[in-house]
């Protein structure tokens, strides 16, 4: 059976950095993860610890985890589409974050393209172009994976003409590539019953050759709700076949899936990751009917 490259989000604390992020990875048994390397509502960010960063490589390659498939997911505050406010700041917090990238040798940073908030679709991609070109040199490492979005409020990146015109607009755009959010492009109105489709549209308007990675998630509303709400593995509109589809797909053979899927609330009202099992769902290619109550069980 196919050895698919599947994890999640995970933490990056302070005190364990990388080295936490590897460790948790494996306690799900994943073979590759995301992390943001502070909290991603908030610009705090403590200083890489390169002993750490060390000793976190040295336990992936024990492992068997590829750091080639290891992904970084920059801050939600980062927006490039609106040049009105705090535009400059989120330029150069951007770089920031692209040499915190560097320094613990990631090579992939999705990135969430920018809301226009009343400027308007074609001034806001044009701020984006701006701040890429302004982000990226010769010397950048990283790639930048610009994520689809559902389309909530006013949000870029929603299909794949403006992820295409971005990627035109940029200069160095070698280092521009796509992740692509199974929850986002359902919530954008791409059909997922017909996936085939939807990436031989990808294809043809941007290139298989520009996605870099998936976040795996499944929706909890119906296909072009353009709302944005994660929902558990096979528990959602999007379902489990149509998700083990895309998981499995030839098309995307090599390339890392991620799940972004809810914490499971108990009775304590503390919450808890799900991605043990809904990993173990997914290399079964078999939907668990108990998953939540599994989950909740584990934990209790």
């Amino acid at each position: 059976m196919e050895e698919i490259i599947i994890g999640s989000h995970v933490s990056f604390k302070k005190d364990t950095q990388l080295l936490g992020s590897v460790e948790e990875a494996l306690s799900y048994n994943a073979n590759t993860f995301m992390f943001y390397t502070g909290a991603p509502q908030n610009t705090n960010r403590s200083e890489i610890d390169l002993d750490i960063t060390k000793e976190a490589n040295e336990l992936m390659i024990k492992s068997g985890i590829n750091k080639d498939n290891v992904i970084v997911h920059a801050p939600y505050i980062i927006n490039l589409a609106n040049d009105s406010k705090n535009y400059d700041f989120a330029i150069n917090f951007l770089k920031q974050e692209i040499k915190r990238v560097e320094l613990l040798g990631i090579k992939n940073l999705v990135l969430h393209p920018g809301s226009h908030v009343g400027l308007g679709e074609e001034v806001g991609l044009k701020n984006i172009i701006f701040a890429l070109n302004q982000v990226l040199d010769n010397d950048t490492k990283v790639n930048i994976c610009l994520e689809t979005m559902a389309g909530k409020g006013s949000e870029l990146g929603i299909n794949f003409h403006q992820l295409k015109k971005i990627i035109d607009g940029v200069e160095i755009n070698d280092k521009i590539k796509v992740c692509l959010d199974t929850c986002h492009i359902s919530d954008a109105g791409y059909d997922l019953e017909n996936f085939d489709k939807v990436l031989d549209e990808f294809d043809s308007i941007i290139g298989l050759d520009k996605l870099a990675c998936l976040h795996i998630n499944d929706s909890k509303n119906e296909c072009g709700a353009h709302k944005d709400r994660h929902e558990n593995i096979g528990i959602g509109k999007i379902g489990f076949d149509n998700l083990i589809k895309i998981i499995y797909h030839p098309k995307l053979k090599g390339l890392p899936k991620i799940l972004e899927t809810p914490y499971i609330t108990l009775e304590d009202k503390k919450t808890y990751p799900p991605y043990k099992f809904e990993i173990e769902m997914i290399r079964k290619r078999k939907f668990n009917p108990d998953l939540i109550k599994d989950i909740v069980n584990f934990y209790k």
